[in-house]
């Protein structure tokens, strides 16, 4: 623990640690206590919400054997959870990235004996990016489950050049998210796995609102042709939320991306989220036909809706 909160004052900055261990004490009923979770989602006028780790969670500073009995204990924490309202919870697992070769193990049992949805992994971990030939099996095994990957930075690789004013939050992990979309697109792991079901929260980050001058390498440096396709083209293969706090880079992201690949996002009950998604949503000035797949039927199509079938299935 004293490693872990070291290393999170090295990203974070003192201040920003202090200030995020008084909130998340003052949040943790609202994560731990089902009732209070589903009187917060009435309020709100959630009807469903997914449950997933902290990334504080992820614990990717843990050698391989502990690495196992983590994802173990954290899959029977989430399944204990949903438990007490099944028609309303539904959930994700999670993937120990900084051990590739257990990556696959770990999305069976939260899919195949937890019954979850998918499950939640990091943007990197350790040196591992992905773009890493490692991976390789955990995306294979990801398109035959038709599971879905919840793609959520820990910290920046950025360093302590955001240890101030919370800029390893509102700076880095948008650029996290850049980077691990553009390791997914210019490695050409969407070519070869074009299948997948990725899910990345805060509406992907920078790249969908900037995707020009991505294109434009593409177009003029051979070194930037890892893609069949201009990388703008990728976006509407993957999953994006709404948590992006304002009605312009939501537009923005819709039209990069197709409001088919836009979930409700929430970052529940952190105060980084968005306390009230379905009002923000209406104030928005989508279409009604775009309001409704992000608040319903994309979900829906995803298996993320307790009792409803994902698309394809039967």
């Amino acid at each position: 623990m004293r490693a872990f909160m070291e290393a999170a004052r090295q990203i974070q900055g003192p201040e920003s640690v202090e200030v995020s261990l008084e909130m998340v004490t003052g949040v943790m009923p609202s994560m731990t206590d089902a009732e209070r979770r589903l009187a917060h989602m009435d309020a709100s006028r959630v009807d469903v919400q997914v449950i997933s780790v902290n990334p504080m969670q992820y614990h990717s500073w843990a050698p391989l054997a502990l690495a196992r009995e983590v994802v173990e204990a954290t899959h029977e924490g989430i399944t204990e959870h949903r438990a007490q309202c099944p028609e309303r919870l539904t959930g994700l697992g999670v993937i120990p990235l900084q051990h590739p070769e257990l990556t696959v193990w770990a999305l069976e049992d939260a899919v195949l004996k937890h019954g979850f949805a998918g499950a939640e992994l990091p943007t990197h971990a350790h040196g591992v990016d992905f773009s890493d030939e490692r991976l390789t099996p955990l995306w294979k095994r990801a398109e035959e489950l038709e599971a879905l990957l919840f793609v959520h930075p820990m910290g920046t690789t950025v360093g302590e050049r955001l240890g101030k004013w919370n800029l390893h939050n509102t700076v880095g992990q948008p650029f996290e998210h850049a980077i691990a979309l553009s390791h997914l697109i210019f490695g050409g792991v969407l070519d070869r796995h074009p299948k997948l079901r990725l899910l990345f929260p805060h509406g992907g980050g920078y790249l969908p609102g900037y995707l020009g001058r991505s294109d434009h390498a593409w177009t003029v440096r051979p070194d930037a042709r890892g893609c069949r396709k201009t990388p703008s083209a990728y976006l509407q293969d993957v999953y994006f939320d709404s948590l992006v706090h304002t009605a312009d880079p939501l537009h923005t992201l819709i039209r990069a991306a197709g409001s088919s690949r836009v979930l409700l996002g929430t970052d529940f009950p952190f105060d980084m989220g968005q306390p009230h998604p379905v009002d923000w949503l209406g104030s928005t000035g989508l279409a009604p036909e775009a309001r409704e797949e992000i608040l319903e039927k994309n979900a829906e199509s995803l298996g993320l809706v307790p009792g409803a079938q994902r698309k394809g299935q039967s």
